[in-house]
């Protein structure tokens, strides 16, 4: 993530967080370090994983004092050890101690999304299956976690509802059908827009190639009943698996041969990555 991205559209959720943990001040640092005293902390890994987020994680301290230095030897999207010493931290010991926890909170969230996903594309390596992620993100935390899915070798679906045209069950419903739901999308949406289509059975699928949809999701279907599915679609669209698809089940869609697997457990169900700021000390 550059510094782009980050000053246009995370600083905002980023103080916002910060205001969160310090709504008025920090009480407990105020009362230890009434004065400004430079100090150095170190960023530990307290867990295997894939790092993703480190310079959201600067961004925080930067924020609080843009004078905050740092000496960090890794990059996102790095395998990390239980044990390794991933940088330190310089600067006002006031504002490494204000910012660690949300700092932290970050960092720990996008690590554990990462080290998730990539369990998974390991289960996919000798597929041509790209892993997605879904919306079914964290409220306002959605460009931190689409972010860390892709640090961890995943790929993005949509990243909002301008982002694409997909015509789920209660869509479809609202239009009368899949024909009549892909003729109205294909009317409104611009050309240069995919149309995807959500089915729960077979009939669905052949409605929604009759229809010309450009990409077909299979929800919730059986492994049988998928792999009918993409012989009655025979390469006229391509083909997404979703629906409570995990760690514990994706190899047995592997041979499915579908073009896409997108989970919203990616986003949803990773757990954190453990890290830690230790040892702060005065400089």
């Amino acid at each position: 993530m550059n510094s782009i991205t980050l000053k246009i559209n995370a600083d905002k959720l980023i103080m916002s967080a910060l205001r969160e943990d310090i709504s008025d001040e920090d009480v407990t640092t105020n009362a230890v370090m009434p004065g400004y005293k430079k100090g150095t902390v170190e960023l530990i890994c307290k867990q295997d994983g894939i790092l993703a987020g480190i310079e959201v994680f600067k961004r925080v301290f930067t924020l609080l004092d843009e004078a905050t230095e740092f000496d960090i030897t890794v990059a996102d999207g790095a395998e990390i050890k239980k044990g390794q010493k991933l940088g330190n931290i310089t600067g006002d010991i006031r504002v490494l101690l204000s910012g660690e926890r949300t700092a932290l909170n970050f960092l720990q969230r996008m690590s554990g999304i990462a080290t998730y996903t990539h369990s998974i594309t390991e289960l996919l390596k000798d597929t041509k299956i790209r892993l997605l992620d879904t919306r079914k993100t964290t409220p306002n935390m959605r460009i931190f976690e689409k972010y860390a899915v892709k640090a961890g070798g995943g790929g993005n679906h949509r990243y909002n509802l301008s982002d694409g045209v997909l015509l789920k069950d209660n869509h479809i419903g609202a239009a009368g059908g899949v024909t009549e739901a892909v003729r109205m999308a294909k009317e409104y949406a611009p050309f240069v827009r995919k149309i995807e289509v959500e089915t729960e059975d077979l009939d669905m699928v052949r409605e929604a190639v009759d229809a010309g949809a450009d990409i077909i999701m299979l929800d919730n279907m059986t492994h049988d009943m998928m792999r009918e599915a993409i012989k009655i679609i025979d390469g006229r669209a391509e083909t997404e698996c979703s629906g409570n698809v995990t760690k514990e089940n994706i190899k047995a869609l592997a041979d499915l041969g579908v073009d896409y697997i997108s989970s919203g457990a990616l986003t949803h169900s990773a757990p954190i990555l453990d890290l830690s700021l230790k040892n702060l000390h005065a400089v």
